[in-house]
């Protein structure tokens, strides 16, 4: 169990990137074109971090350390997320408290880093982002809240490892909490339809400008925490919708990152068929999300009074 559960931490931290290679190469067979190596995304970090960083002469120690303490809550957020029926490194009753807040510690410094070079656009773009951030938490607690309930457990790890006997009488409840994580992994991760990750339209984006005056080493730390943010998402996603039940465990993770490979077209593929949503369009959509969650806790409530 130990080296399934070390594999767990591995798997992230090697393949994360990976995802987003994946994302990529569909928007770009969806668009008739070749598109940019599946390992683009490996080749960007290792170049740079062999760059040096560029620090304005406004900026303090707050832009510099943000990418770094952002990059160490999501390597700390793994350690407590299950994947492919085997625990987490660490679990504990109400652990998915502890890593909504390490998500959003991340967020704090990100945010704080953009508000630090005094840049008017980097300051529009934090505040887009902690505004659609108070949508989205909510829709990961009553998520969360309706496992809980379901599964009779107080952890990420419980609430995953009964899911393969809980799967079949209750499709509905796992469905509609899939819709609800998915829609939540779509505005954490500034994916389309809530932010264009690709655009450079100071105006219309989201995330991608509060990293503007990053450069070098931090602005690998945010690309690949970033890349290590959507795993998370994913991961438990991943543990919501399949039904992983196989021995020995090591077959479960191979069908998780089957999953996550899956995830990652489906995720390009939105992002091809769908266009970026109006600002005013976003809170409705995470208000939606909200619904089918708490519609999913409702009927977990009566179903198990």
């Amino acid at each position: 169990m130990i080296i399934e559960q070390s594999l767990s931490m591995i798997f992230p931290l090697l393949l994360a990137p990976l995802m987003l290679g994946l994302i990529n190469r569909t928007k770009a067979f969806f668009a008739g074109r070749v598109g940019q190596p599946l390992l683009q995304v490996y080749f960007d970090l290792f170049k740079l971090l062999k760059k040096g960083a560029v620090y304005s002469r406004t900026t303090s120690w707050i832009f510099q350390g943000g990418p770094m303490i952002g990059l160490a809550a999501f390597i700390a957020s793994l350690l407590m997320v299950p994947f492919g029926g085997v625990p987490a490194l660490i679990s504990f009753a109400g652990d998915f408290i502890l890593l909504a807040y390490l998500l959003a510690l991340a967020r704090f410094f990100v945010v704080l880093a953009a508000l630090d070079t005094g840049s008017s656009f980097e300051g529009m773009g934090a505040s887009r982002e902690v505004t659609f951030s108070t949508f989205a938490e909510p829709v990961f607690f009553i998520a969360m809240f309706a496992l809980a309930r379901l599964s009779n457990g107080a952890s990420l790890s419980e609430f995953l490892a009964s899911q393969p006997r809980l799967w079949a009488p209750n499709i509905p409840l796992f469905f509609l909490i899939s819709i609800a994580v998915f829609v939540v992994l779509l505005a954490e991760n500034a994916r389309i339809p809530v932010d264009d990750p690709n655009t450079h339209l100071e105006l219309t984006m989201i995330h991608e400008v509060m990293v503007l005056d990053h450069s070098g080493p931090d602005l690998a730390f945010i690309l690949y925490g970033s890349a290590l943010k959507l795993w998370i998402f994913g991961a438990i996603l991943m543990g919501v919708l399949i039904p992983i039940k196989v021995e020995p465990t090591i077959l479960g993770q191979v069908t998780a990152l089957a999953g996550m490979a899956v995830l990652s077209i489906a995720i390009g593929l939105v992002e091809s068929i769908m266009a970026r949503l109006k600002l005013g369009r976003i809170p409705p959509l995470l208000i939606g999300a909200a619904g089918c969650a708490l519609f999913a806790l409702l009927l977990v409530l009566r179903g198990h009074p």
